[in-house]
């Protein structure tokens, strides 16, 4: 977040070893994180690459594979010949099982650069980090200078991810570990800060006297593609909500914090999830929906139609929600009886992803024969094109009175920033990098975060909550929980 502090962090020489380094992630957001941030000479230092895979049987087309996956990020001129440089830091081992003669050939090749640190990037399946980590250990991999990065999923409830904690604690200490949410490192996402904490128009205003309702939505158009095993034990609740959603909603509704270091940042993002009004019996029925999505033409213009949840998953049933909307409260002098809407949803008619802050009405409406005057509004979009948007009541020009409508001024990051904007994982990497934590979730914020979450699962559970129907290319169900005048944005 604090861009001119980061330049002057040099980025010392590094060993990245990835774990499932022949995965869908990896070939799609990690090397080309990697590669970009290589070709725009911010990591001018000696470096290694690692891909450790677990079978030996995609080594033949991992290279042209991983080419084909960088050429698509590149928008820009650039010799071609940097792919090939780029792949002689690359190196191919195989480790088929966590033992210490599997991991001897890592052990040789880290042994080699003994001054380098050590990045351990766990993109595997989370019931292996704890594995993983015990080897690393057991081989002396580990030392002060270690840091391991984590993908989500951490769990699938509060228990399993103190359980997993705990196995990665045992090696690592908190201060070494990076749990990575991608959608913290976008840069509207980060411009939240500089949009709080630099601006005294929205500073003064942050709070539930001028601010009327926040929503934070991420709809998608695809369904779960080639993660039915995954998404069927987690469904939207935690696939979305537990970790990307709730982070937003940190972000926005955070106090200053003292400094911005990580541990600061950290703690006041603590006490916002701390303060979540927890939801029980009665009010997991006035404030959620959850949604599975039908068969549709995901718009008016498509001739093919797109399958069921239930087809993709190859079941004849299933209650795993695949849309969830929430009316969130956090109790707080700040906050008040401010709503925060959540949405997400697969099969959505459109793809984006936008924080929205209403505000509430002028006190006085000099404008009587205009009708209600809407509050105004901040519009911060994530994707697919970011950038941030002021709704504001304007006059419209002429002789006839006082007429007005809303108006919108616009920010985009695309034509007022001519140079490219890097990659989520990009910014996230470096930062890992340098030793940068405040874009990474701290153990205890996410037993925070579970713990909500349980009181909706828990809640859901208990009053046998029934999945509503939508169908594919519609914007789903989640109505039920809204006034009318916080409607969803797009409907």
């Amino acid at each position: 977040m604090n861009h001119t502090a980061k330049k002057i962090l040099k980025i010392k020489p590094f060993n990245t070893v990835i774990f499932g380094g022949d995965g869908d992630l990896a070939i799609r957001k990690i090397y080309p994180a990697l590669f970009h941030r290589y070709v725009d000479n911010q990591i001018k230092c000696d470096f290694n690459i690692y891909a450790i895979t677990r079978s030996k049987k995609k080594h033949s087309n991992f290279y042209s594979d991983l080419k084909y996956s960088i050429e698509k990020t590149i928008d820009y001129d650039l010799d071609k010949t940097k792919i090939e440089d780029f792949f002689q830091n690359i190196k191919l081992i195989n480790i088929p099982k966590h033992t210490e003669i599997d991991y001897e050939i890592l052990k040789g090749e880290l042994n080699k650069t003994t001054s380098f640190q050590n990045i351990f990037y766990f993109s595997t399946p989370a019931d292996a980090f704890g594995e993983i980590s015990d080897m690393l250990k057991k081989s002396q991999l580990i030392n002060s200078r270690s840091k391991v990065v984590l993908e989500k999923p951490l769990g699938f409830s509060l228990a399993s991810s103190k359980d997993i904690n705990s196995k990665i604690s045992k090696c690592f200490s908190e201060s070494q570990i990076y749990r990575i949410d991608h959608y913290l490192g976008k840069e509207t996402v980060q411009n939240l800060m500089v949009l709080r904490f630099a601006n005294h128009l929205f500073e003064h205003s942050w709070s539930s006297e001028d601010i009327d309702s926040v929503q934070i939505t991420v709809a998608e158009t695809i369904g779960v593609e080639k993660r039915a095993n995954y998404y069927e034990q987690s469904g939207a609740l935690l696939d979305m909500v537990q970790n990307h959603l709730l982070q937003l909603l940190c972000l926005i509704a955070m106090e200053p914090p003292a400094k911005l270091e990580a541990n600061f940042v950290r703690n006041e993002k603590l006490k916002v999830l701390k303060s979540l009004r927890f939801f029980n019996e009665e009010s997991i029925l006035k404030g959620t929906v959850k949604g599975q999505y039908l068969g549709g033409k995901l718009d008016d213009e498509s001739e093919n139609q797109v399958s069921s949840y239930l087809q993709d998953i190859n079941k004849f049933e299933s209650e795993t929600e695949t849309f969830v909307a929430i009316k969130a409260y956090i109790d707080n002098w700040r906050w008040k009886n401010t709503p925060f809407y959540l949405r997400t949803g697969k099969r959505m008619k459109k793809r984006y992803s936008e924080i929205i802050i209403n505000f509430k009405s002028v006190r006085h409406n000099l404008f009587p024969s205009q009708g209600d005057i809407p509050g105004n509004a901040l519009i911060i979009r994530l994707q697919p094109e970011e950038g941030i948007e002021l709704v504001q009541m304007t006059k419209l020009p002429g002789p006839g009175g006082y007429r007005y409508k809303p108006i919108s001024l616009k920010l985009d990051y695309l034509d007022s920033f001519y140079e490219r904007l890097p990659e989520a994982y990009e910014r996230l990497i470096i930062d890992v990098l340098r030793g940068e934590q405040t874009l990474f979730m701290r153990q205890d914020e996410l037993e925070a975060a579970w713990a909500w979450i349980e009181s909706i699962k828990n809640g859901w559970e208990k009053t046998k909550f029934k999945n509503i129907l939508y169908e594919a290319g519609s914007w789903g169900p989640g109505n039920e929980i809204l006034d009318k005048k916080h409607a969803w944005s797009k409907l």
